[in-house]
Parts: C-alpha cells; sequence; structure tokens
C-alpha cells in the first residue's frame, strides 16, 4: 500500500502563475501537420494510454514547470487536446477549436464553433487532406481541415433522434466509428417526458464525406407502451444502454470493443451494461457478455426520496461501463481485453470469446463512482493503472465504505501492486479526494488529476508520489481571459515529447469547481 503526503512534494509554483503575455503578431496561420503525437482517445487504437512518444520519466518529473496557460471560454471545458510537432489543437468552449502556438499558446487559426466540444481532438487523413475530427454532444461529429480550420463534413446517425455524441470517435483506415449514447438519460428528469424509447450504439462513417455506413444499435428489441403516469404520460421500453466512451480496435481480427450503460427503463435487456465485440466492417455482433443484470436508471433517480414518476422501479445502482475498454498484451505475450465498471470493478476478458479471465474489485463504485472515464496500461511492466472516484451524489443512495485512489493491477492476474491515495483538501463536497478523469502512462510514470484540483506524477512500479501541482489558483493567461483552475475530470492529461497539456476545470456533475484553464507545462531538457 502507498499513500504519500501530498503537501511534502507540491512545488512551490504560485510564482509561475504570472506569466508574461507573449507577442503573437508574426505567428504563422498554417500548423506543421506532419506529425501528431496520437492517434485515438487512447493515444493509440487499443486504448492504452500509453504515450511512447514522451520524454517525461521519474529522472526528470520534478523538474516539471508551467510553460503557459490559456484562459478557455467555458467553466465546463470537455475537450482532449491534440498536439502535433509544433501546435496545440483543443475544444474551446462556446469559440469553437482552436490551433496554438505550442511554444507560446499564440494562436494559429480557429474554427467558430458556438456548441459544446465534448471528445477529444482526433487526427486522420484521407487521399485530399489531414483532418482533425471531434464531437458536439448534441450537434453531432464534425471534420475539419488541420491546416486551415476549415470545415469539410458534419455528420451524425438519423437512427436516435435524441442521440448524444459524446464518446470519442476512432478513425481506422477510411472509416470513422462512433459510440452513441442518448440524452433521454437527462430528459427523464422533466416528469410530464414519456420515458424512453431510444438507445446507444456504434456507427460507421466514410472518414473522406461523412456518409453513414452502418449502425448497430445495442438493443434490437423495439420499444413499446409499458403504461402511464398521471394518466397521461405514457411510459415506454426497453431503452437505454448507450455507449459512452471510445471503441479499441483490434489490428488482428479486425473488431472493435465497446462497453455499454445501463437501461433506462423496464424492461431490462441482455446488453446493458455490456462488452460487446463486433466485426468493424459490418457492424456484426461476435459476442456480447453482460457483467450486471437489471440495471434501469434515469437522472429522475437522482433525489430518490421525491419519487421521481421516471425514475425506473426497481431502481439500478447505475454502475455501466462509461469508460473506454482496453485491448493489451501482458509480458508473458497473453492478450486481454479489460474494461472498468462504475461499480469499482476491472474485469479482464479473452478478446476472441468474451470468457472472463479475471476480475477485480476496487472500491464501493455509484453513480459517479468506480471507474468513470478512463485507465492506463504499462505493458512493458505489465501493470495497468485503474482511477477510482467513489464520489457520491447527494440523495441517491452509496452504501458502502470509500475507496478512492489510484490502483496498480498486474495484467494477467489482476493482482494488486499498489494503492495511491490521500486525504481530502478539506471537508466540503468539492473538496473531496477521488480520481474521475482518465489517467496517463508514459515511460515509467502515471499522471493523475483528482477531483479536488491536484495534478499528480506518479512512479509507476511503485506508487512514489513524484510531482504535484495544486491547480486551485488563478493564472495570467496568454490571452488575457479571467483564467481560474477547477476539478481535474473527463478527459485527464495530454503527454507528448515534453510536454505534459491539461484542462483544469469541470462542474458539470457532482457538484465540482470549474474552471477554465488549460495547463501547459514543460519537462527540463536533460541538460538543465
Amino acid at each position: 500500500m502507498v499513500a504519500r503526503t501530498i503537501a511534502a512534494v507540491v512545488l512551490a509554483c504560485a510564482s509561475s502563475a504570472a506569466l508574461a503575455v507573449p507577442h503573437c503578431e508574426g505567428t504563422a496561420a498554417e500548423p506543421d501537420v506532419s506529425r501528431f503525437l496520437a492517434r485515438s482517445w487512447g493515444v493509440d487504437e487499443r486504448n492504452t494510454r500509453y504515450q511512447p512518444q514522451s520524454t517525461l520519466s521519474s529522472a526528470n518529473a520534478a523538474g516539471l514547470e508551467l510553460a503557459w496557460v490559456y484562459g478557455l471560454a467555458s467553466d465546463t471545458p470537455r475537450s482532449l487536446p491534440l498536439v502535433s510537432e509544433d501546435t496545440v489543437f483543443v475544444g474551446d468552449g462556446p469559440r469553437g477549436l482552436v490551433a496554438l502556438d505550442r511554444a507560446n499558446g499564440c494562436e494559429r487559426w480557429m474554427f467558430p464553433h458556438d456548441g459544446s466540444i465534448s471528445s477529444a481532438i482526433v487526427p486522420a487523413q484521407t487521399a485530399e487532406r489531414p483532418m482533425l475530427v471531434f464531437n458536439d454532444r448534441t450537434r453531432g461529429i464534425f471534420a475539419v481541415d488541420a491546416r486551415s480550420g476549415t470545415p469539410i463534413w458534419r455528420t451524425g446517425t438519423d437512427d436516435q433522434p435524441l442521440a448524444w455524441y459524446s464518446g470519442t470517435s476512432l478513425p481506422i483506415g477510411d472509416t470513422l466509428y462512433a459510440p452513441i449514447s442518448s440524452m433521454e438519460v437527462a430528459l427523464a428528469m422533466n416528469p410530464f417526458y414519456g420515458c424512453c424509447t431510444t438507445r446507444g450504439g456504434v456507427a460507421a462513417f466514410d472518414l473522406a464525406t461523412g456518409a453513414r455506413r452502418w449502425f448497430l444499435p445495442t438493443i434490437t428489441e423495439a420499444p413499446k407502451r409499458t403504461g402511464s403516469h398521471w394518466f397521461f404520460v405514457d411510459e415506454y421500453g426497453p431503452s437505454g444502454a448507450a455507449v459512452w466512451g471510445a471503441p479499441s480496435f483490434d489490428a488482428t481480427r479486425q473488431w472493435l470493443y465497446f462497453g455499454t450503460g445501463q437501461n433506462y427503463s423496464h424492461p431490462t435487456t441482455a446488453t446493458s451494461d455490456a462488452i460487446f465485440a463486433v466485426d468493424a466492417a459490418t457492424g456484426a455482433v461476435q459476442w456480447q457478455r453482460q457483467f450486471t443484470a437489471n440495471d434501469a436508471y434515469t437522472a429522475a433517480c437522482n433525489n430518490i426520496e421525491l419519487n421521481h414518476p421516471n425514475c425506473p422501479k426497481p431502481t439500478g445502482p447505475d454502475v455501466d461501463f462509461g469508460a473506454p475498454t482496453l485491448l493489451v498484451t501482458s509480458p508473458s505475450g497473453r492478450q486481454l481485453l479489460i474494461a472498468g465498471q462504475k461499480s469499482a470493478e476491472v474485469h479482464a476478458m479473452d478478446p476472441a470469446t468474451g470468457d472472463v479471465v479475471w476480475s477485480k474489485r476496487l472500491g464501493r463504485g455509484g453513480i459517479i463512482g468506480g471507474v468513470h472515464w478512463g485507465m492506463a496500461a504499462n505493458e512493458s511492466l505489465g501493470l495497468l493503472f485503474v482511477p477510482i472516484s467513489d464520489k457520491e451524489i447527494d440523495g441517491f443512495p452509496a452504501p458502502g465504505t470509500p475507496a478512492p485512489g489510484l490502483y496498480a493491477l498486474d495484467i494477467e492476474t489482476g493482482e494488486q501492486r499498489w494503492v495511491y491515495t490521500r486525504p481530502s483538501r478539506c471537508d466540503e463536497t468539492e473538496c473531496v479526494f477521488g480520481l474521475s478523469a482518465a489517467v496517463s502512462a508514459a515511460n515509467d510514470v502515471v499522471v493523475m488529476g483528482s477531483i479536488d484540483g491536484m495534478l499528480e506524477v506518479l512512479h509507476a512500479p511503485s506508487g512514489k508520489l513524484l510531482w504535484a501541482h495544486d491547480a486551485w489558483r488563478d493564472y495570467d493567461a496568454v490571452n488575457g481571459v479571467a483564467t481560474r483552475g477547477g476539478a481535474f475530470d473527463a478527459h485527464g492529461a495530454f503527454l507528448a515529447d515534453d510536454m505534459l497539456v491539461v484542462v483544469a476545470g469541470y462542474g458539470y456533475v457532482g457538484r465540482q469547481r470549474g474552471g477554465n484553464a488549460l495547463l501547459v507545462f514543460r519537462v527540463p531538457a536533460a541538460d538543465e
């Protein structure tokens, strides 16, 4: 068991917040896009979140320094940046997608977009041009020219009229694979809404044109009227089983893997809280395995004492697979498909059959507990890094003792190697310690950001704390925007060469501290 006192290693970074605004005249408008430092949300197509092109290690982590800060236009930013040879691309709230000089944060170009950019920015290549692809949570999937920000296409699925494009799309070859969820989980909070008729799925699109190739719904049965409340509001089912996370890809089998969420209404199905393997060319299901049956929940259940009519009865624990799956290889050469659940359980499966190899429970889990956004793996060390939130939502029962922290598991056996945890920074709800954000790995380190605003780098083999930065402060941003750090959540940190890029601030759920700081740190050069 590893736990360290964070105060002993928090850097004296307060002075670094007073950064000079760079002189941006003469900044080249066109970025160098000859090399991107990731291919997908998970860095690689298997979602390992391991960055082989990073110089950050245990030997230099203590020297990480804040290089510049960019002030975003929203205090609930939800975009994972992408780094190229000389540029940082990031979704900037209601402004749009911006391309920033990675040396100083000066703006190269902006694609104006007033919606919610909810995904990672991912690169793609067609015969005509290099592209950047991102999701607007409600408006669909967008592609722009990586060199200029010029729009190319916008797409989505008509199969689900209330689709949410919450998870990041995955480009493979000439096809883009998009996870589809449904906004009915939130619309159900309106007691006059007839819940629920939509379902999740995965859609495949032509990368060059955005034209849809196929759509696989996670529920094959058509919804039917199941009753009513207040005599005039009809109720429907089955519904739900949304797909929230980016799929992982098996290049040998040409299969996609993804997890699903809970049902929104009764009757429940065998496809909720499940893992799917599907043929990437056709969407045909190869196997499917459910881990939690009869889990029915909507946001109408959050104040359970109100007995909301759109809270399904019986009410499930809402312990879906929100985080992407990982396809990994252990040091012995064994391939495993690994999925983390909001129940705080991690499952390793045979990717060919879905047979369970091992399962491990690490905390109590819950609606925003357990594994929330994503894990990482260091295959050379044989380690899987599992962030556990275990935060609760007021008004919804969360039985058991919370066990938040970062857990390192042996990839092949699931045996726990170490855990890093610490007390919350204060007694207020927004101060609670927990790891909801995805984590990132490189060399012999793992990077995590906590709900209570600490960015931390740990030694991967031991769990020893090497470096930390307290983001709960005001920053002088290079673009002159009033900027404040907040909770680390959602997509987590992006590692690239000598850079660590992360968004500090996410107040979307759980009464967390919002913020609008894009923080760019640099690893010291070897001769410094």
